[in-house]
């Protein structure tokens, strides 16, 4: 498949078949996602692989909104996207970088995601991406370390459905060329 096609045919999907992603094939997933670009090649995107069924039900039943408990409850992986605080947008000293402070953090997790995802359905696999969830309640679920932020969870899958491409806006409706008055 090549770049466009990846792009144009990826999909959000939120049913998955209860088929086991092989600790190679993830692997092989996340080898490519690490060529997400972010700030200065921070590389600060990590990912925790979630596929214990106990884990998974809990993360389910007492971490997230009903829409994304019936997703989670049906994938064989959740993954954890996190990332090192503090890095992308600052200065080794500590100061910002960019008016955006520390917000750009987000920006390079969601370059991550979004590569992750799309080298996931390369491979064969559905995805969606979840930003609506118990932050504190998880990361503590997780152990994650002061240094780390949950950023989004990713559920992942063998398709079990395939839903039809939104509707998209128009190239014109998207970009705008700006030109010198005088031209």
């Amino acid at each position: 498949m090549n770049t466009f096609d990846c792009i144009r045919s990826r999909r959000s999907i939120r049913q998955f078949k209860p088929d086991k992603i092989e600790h190679s094939l993830l692997e092989h997933i996340i080898s490519i996602a690490s060529y997400a670009p972010s700030w200065k090649n921070t590389q600060i995107a990590r990912y925790i692989a979630i596929d214990d069924a106990s884990i998974l039900q809990t993360i389910a039943s007492d971490h997230l909104p009903d829409f994304n408990s019936i997703t989670v409850s049906s994938a064989p992986l959740l993954i954890a996207l996190t990332f090192l605080k503090n890095r992308s947008g600052f200065e080794r000293d500590g100061s910002f970088s960019t008016p955006k402070n520390g917000e750009w953090q987000m920006f390079d997790a969601g370059i991550a995601a979004q590569t992750f995802c799309l080298a996931a359905h390369e491979a064969g696999l559905g995805s969606v991406i979840m930003g609506v969830f118990d932050i504190e309640g998880i990361s503590r679920l997780l152990h994650l370390p002061d240094t780390q932020e949950l950023a989004a969870l990713i559920a992942v899958g063998y398709p079990d459905e395939a839903p039809d491409a939104p509707r998209r806006k128009t190239t014109e409706q998207l970009l705008t060329y700006l030109q010198e008055e005088n031209k």
